[in-house]
């Protein structure tokens, strides 16, 4: 069975998303979503759930290189713990460790300025989390 999903990295102004399929394992990164201290406007998620149709939902997990969780995993885990509960689509967590650091190097190897608030990096990061997701499944 493919399995189609939307990642989520998850951030307390912005949170990064990617659409990607298990046949190919392959994501696509989308618009990152504003968030304001990590509340994103549920209406715009519940839009790209009806969209794209996924059948997971996979939330990154900012998790300390000791294997401790942060404020921010904590958070994340919320997040995610929210998406299920409002919409009912299983969600799975997946360790992001180093993600936004290697989405940069990613993004400038492909010609990013380097100018993230005018493009933002969340939704590069979403979508290595999620071809991360798929290569362990």
């Amino acid at each position: 069975m493919v399995s189609t999903a939307l990642a989520f990295d998850f951030g307390l102004r912005s949170i990064g998303v990617a659409y990607g399929q298990s046949l190919t394992g392959t994501a696509q990164p989308l618009p990152p979503l504003k968030a304001k201290d990590g509340i994103p406007n549920w209406d715009t998620i519940q839009q790209l759930i009806k969209d794209w149709q996924p059948n997971i939902l996979v939330i990154g997990l900012p998790l300390n290189m000791d294997d401790s969780e942060s404020e921010l995993s904590r958070r994340a885990r919320k997040f995610g713990n929210r998406l299920h509960g409002r919409f009912g689509v299983d969600i799975t967590f997946m360790d992001e460790r180093l993600s936004s650091f290697a989405a940069k190097q990613d993004a400038k190897e492909k010609g990013h300025k380097g100018d993230y608030k005018k493009q933002p990096i969340d939704s590069f990061a979403a979508h290595m989390i999620l071809e991360d997701w798929f290569r362990s499944c």
